[in-house]
């Protein structure tokens, strides 16, 4: 299958291990088909692809995977289960989740696809390198760049001091499947940092706080506007500290002008303050955008879920049915502070002391990607990032432009 110029220049490279450090839609899970085929196609060979997750590798490949092989009637059966595809020549492709490692020990494998890495544990490279030896196979790890702190980093720089490494980083655009016109809408609704790590593959580091993009000088503005007849209420439940925050929407502009802190509190509590303080806004123009585990969190001897006492209030509630990424969450929030185009979305009244703290000094854990959950003001953020990250996420469906035919010959 023809290849772009910055794929082909992966696929040609002879060295053992490579690193490639690629834009989102560039094409690095047709290129990691592409190459377990290639692998695969001399006899009795064992290749893996190993994604974060179970839900990952099965969603992003498995589907593509069995259909090309079929198409090339290399297939002799398909273990459904097991996530394993056993070709007529003997060889096995096989699909593994980075987050069962422990489960890769005592195999012989011949090539490995590492993908998404920067968002596995670095011990699944421990376990796997030793399965590559006697039979000194060959590994690709591909990925977008997730900061100067993760493990991606130290392997990205292995060409350094190794002769065995090569390592490769191109654009969303230099993979040749997303047109120039969606990358600069992308800009538009992305922070900097975000979008330049996201669309250019470039290491990006912000220094320890989480919200980067916030400026007192720009983001704190009293809100002037009519008496709201909506608000939208983005909360996070905790027993010690309870947060909501409070705001209106006009036009692509979110405006925080209220918050909500109960300390040893309760979801009844939440929903009578509220109450109280909007009394004149009829339940029904009230949109909270709460936690997503408020689907299973009971917070009364009833059995009531914290879910369940938000929509008998009279409330409308949207949450997504599960989790989405923190650090998506976070780049959400980023972007409405400032897009990398300059434009600001997100303004918090000078009220909100809470919120104003919370947004400035919520920081990453040393040497971690992970915002520091011991400070106490991850509560607040995290109910402006479930409000912001449902509303405006940043992640946008983009359908790559239909891939060709290849065709490898299996030995």
């Amino acid at each position: 299958m023809p290849l772009s110029l910055a794929q082909q220049s992966i696929a040609d490279s002879d060295h053992r291990f490579r690193v490639a450090i690629c834009g989102r839609r560039f094409g690095k899970t047709f290129l990691a088909i592409r190459e377990l085929a290639r692998f695969a196609r001399q006899p009795s060979k064992r290749v893996w692809f190993i994604a974060p997750t179970r839900g990952q590798a099965k969603g992003i490949a498995w589907e593509k995977l069995k259909d090309r092989l079929l198409q090339l009637n290399w297939v002799k059966k398909i273990n459904e289960s097991e996530l394993s595809i056993l070709l007529v020549n003997g060889s096995t492709i096989e699909l593994r989740s980075a987050d069962a490692y422990d489960r890769m020990r005592g195999y012989r494998v011949d090539f490995t696809v590492f993908d998404e890495f920067a968002d596995m544990d670095p011990q699944v490279w421990t376990v796997v390198r030793p399965t590559l030896a006697d039979s000194h196979g060959h590994a690709l790890f591909i990925g977008t760049p997730k900061g100067n702190q993760n493990w991606a980093r130290g392997m990205y720089d292995q060409h350094l001091t190794n002769p065995d490494w090569q390592s490769f980083t191109y654009t969303t655009v230099d993979g040749g499947n997303v047109p120039e016109e969606e990358i600069e809408a992308a800009k538009r609704d992305m922070d900097e940092r975000t979008y330049r790590q996201e669309f250019l593959a470039t290491f990006e580091d912000a220094g320890n706080q989480v919200f980067y993009a916030w400026s007192r000088e720009h983001n704190l503005l009293a809100y002037d506007g009519a008496p709201p007849r909506k608000i939208v209420i983005g909360m996070d439940f905790n027993v010690g500290k309870m947060c909501a925050c409070v705001g209106v929407i006009e036009g692509r502009d979110l405006h925080l002008f209220d918050e909500i802190v109960l300390t040893s509190s309760n979801t009844d509590e939440m929903v009578a303050e509220i109450r109280t303080r909007y009394n004149h806004i009829p339940a029904s123009n009230i949109t909270v955008y709460p936690d997503p585990a408020s689907r299973q969190n009971r917070s009364s001897a009833g059995g009531r879920t914290d879910l369940s006492i938000l929509q008998n209030a009279g409330f409308v509630v949207k949450c997504p049915n599960r989790h989405s990424a923190v650090r998506d969450g976070i780049n959400a929030v980023n972007s409405r502070l400032c897009t990398a185009s300059g434009e600001r979305h997100l303004y918090v009244a000078p009220t909100n002391k809470y919120t104003i703290e919370s947004l400035e000094r919520l920081s990453y854990r040393e040497n971690s990607n992970q915002p520091d959950k011991d400070s106490g003001y991850d509560h607040m953020a995290d109910a402006i990032r479930y409000l912001v990250d449902f509303i405006w996420p940043v992640r946008r469906a983009v359908e790559p432009r239909p891939n060709q035919r290849w065709g490898h010959k299996i030995a």
